[in-house]
């Protein structure tokens, strides 16, 4: 097996140059960056983690916590975790998918056996006792979602209320008056107060209330038989209903054949836009759908620079630096700073963007407006 010797010596650079690029302690430039991994390549070099994790007191793991439920899993959420993963690797740390950190107690075992670094936080719940947990125990953590108080919280989320401002402000233009919202039913599910849908729910209620819409919620499976019978119990609460948001991929295509099978057809008596989605995902029906889409890549991306800049300044959760001493104010919510350094508390919303397509259209009889 090589060593970081014969590394060094393949690339014309110091030892302690090839350990700043396996270690990603310090950066180097590019070209020799490149003479190094090149190296590594052809002698066949291979980083002994658990090595490295004993002489520098830190394992350069990351761990993103993720509940163990199959129907989480959907295309939104590995655009996440692929971009995290990808930009976790170029800033020299491995990314593992922590699928049984879903409680207080995961986390605390997680923390107490000094398995890695800093963790991420997806699938966040508005009372969310792993956040509470990370605060607490002082482990370095970003949130890839918002609690109900974020004062000490990392966090870079969606902008879901923006969100829902801008499917309305759409159908409206269009003189739809008549809107429904649809949401995942999460009545038999271990997550609580899913902070996605509890942020869009209370969105669109407060925007409909100051639009004098008329509006219905109602929830789905996570299924296209799901959005059937959705699109059944809208009809049932709103009948005069010529728009509908819904914030379930899953659920999307089981809608629009549960709207035909009512009698209306999409988008000539019945608009529908896509929230937190994708135009990938739009695609797949007929007609394509008008998204809201998702800033997945992006989300990932920024959650992990962010954590690495705590981790490289020994910032622990809640902002206190690694010594006691305080961190300052941070990144304000809106997506104003950056992913933070040192005395940073990174907070950052990033706003979906709307794709108009097929399945959005004037409301009947009405012609479009603005």
């Amino acid at each position: 097996m090589a060593t970081m010797r014969e590394v060094a010596a393949r690339a014309g650079v110091s030892i302690a140059t090839v350990s700043f690029v396996v270690n990603g302690s310090r950066s180097v430039s590019p070209t020799t960056h490149q003479r190094v991994t090149d190296a590594m390549a052809e002698l066949g070099y291979t980083n002994n983690v658990v090595a490295r994790a004993l002489a520098s007191k830190r394992t350069r793991i990351v761990a993103l916590l993720f509940p163990a439920l199959e129907e989480r899993l959907g295309g939104i959420a590995l655009r996440m975790f692929m971009s995290a993963a990808t930009r976790a690797s170029e800033l020299g740390y491995h990314l593992v998918l922590w699928p049984s950190g879903e409680t207080e107690r995961d986390v605390r075992d997680l923390v107490s056996g000094r398995l890695v670094d800093g963790v991420l936080v997806m699938e966040v719940q508005l009372h969310d006792s792993r956040v509470e947990a990370l605060l607490e125990l002082g482990l370095p953590f970003v949130s890839m979602g918002r609690t109900s108080q974020n004062d000490r919280v990392p966090f870079v989320d969606m902008d879901f209320e923006e969100a829902v401002e801008q499917a309305l402000d759409h159908l409206e233009s269009l003189g739809h008056q008549s809107i429904g919202l649809v949401l995942e039913d999460f009545s038999a599910s271990p997550i609580v107060g899913y902070g996605p849908a509890a942020r869009t729910e209370e969105a669109f209620r407060r925007s409909v209330a100051r639009r004098g819409l008329r509006s219905a919620s109602v929830t789905c499976g996570p299924s296209s038989a799901g959005g059937r019978r959705a699109a059944h119990d809208l009809v049932a609460a709103l009948p005069d209903v010529t728009g509908v948001l819904i914030m379930k991929d899953d659920a999307t295509g089981g809608l629009l054949s549960g709207l035909a099978g009512t009698g209306r057809h999409v988008p000539d008596d019945v608009s529908v836009v896509s929230l937190a989605s994708s135009t990938a995902n739009g695609a797949a029906t007929e007609p394509t759908l008008t998204t809201l889409d998702a800033p997945g890549v992006e989300m990932g991306r920024l959650a992990v620079e962010s954590l690495v800049a705590r981790l490289d300044a020994g910032v622990g959760a809640g902002g206190e630096a690694a010594g006691g001493a305080g961190a300052g104010a941070g990144a304000g919510a809106g997506g104003e700073g950056g992913p933070g350094g040192e005395g940073e508390l990174t907070q950052v919303l990033l706003p979906c963007v709307l794709h108009v397509a097929g399945s959005s259209g004037p409301a009947p009889g009405v012609g479009a407006r603005g």
